[in-house]
């Protein structure tokens, strides 16, 4: 499970990078807008290597990151998504405006993994803690959020699968928790983010 986690994360690392070179010529709330995803795929691309573990893993930095991709998502997301600001150089579909709740709902769980990820940092990467102490015994890989569904089975972004809040996200290893926010970004992109020409 760990591998399809870091998968998952180095695929919204990808989209984050691509939505981050689309900001010639932008003004005013579009501007705005690429901005605060240029400083979200910032983050995503410092934390991918900690969850590969490639670096060090460096709890504080977790938190902090978490920190700045929350204070950019849920409200503050869709804020910067007036309607008739579509069209180049944004890359927003007219799908979000016609799929409003879709899309505040995507930005809205973005914030939320985004907060239980900042709780996680000290749980580590794989459920071993990050500052010494155990975790909390099996609760989180043997039948709690893994056994759950909430990551496999049907997903996390549909089927009917109750919302997890930041405080049991919290309790996971911060790998899942990362792999939870790329999947957000991921969904959110897929549906509402126009491909580059």
């Amino acid at each position: 499970m760990k591998l399809s986690a870091i998968a998952a994360g180095a695929a919204g690392i990808s989209i984050f990078a691509i939505a981050a070179l689309a900001h010639g010529g932008a003004t005013g709330v579009v501007k705005e807008r690429m901005d605060g995803m240029s400083a979200m795929a910032d983050v995503m691309k410092a934390l991918a290597p900690m969850m590969q573990g490639t670096v060090a893993y460096d709890a504080d930095a977790v938190r902090a990151g978490a920190a700045k991709i929350a204070e950019h998502s849920g409200e503050a997301l869709t804020s910067k998504f007036p309607e008739g600001t579509d069209g180049m150089p944004s890359e927003a579909k007219p799908e979000i405006w016609q799929d409003w709740d879709a899309f505040s709902g995507l930005a809205q769980q973005l914030e939320i993994f985004a907060k239980g990820l900042e709780r996680a940092a000290d749980n580590g990467v794989g459920g071993m803690p990050a500052q010494g102490g155990m975790m909390g015994g099996e609760s989180i890989m043997g039948g709690g959020a893994m056994g759950s569904g909430m990551l496999g089975g049907q997903g996390m972004m549909g089927g009917g699968a109750p919302m997890m809040s930041a405080e049991h996200i919290g309790q996971m290893p911060s790998g899942m928790a990362f792999a939870m926010v790329s999947q957000a970004c991921t969904a959110c992109h897929t549906k509402f983010r126009a491909e580059e020409k």
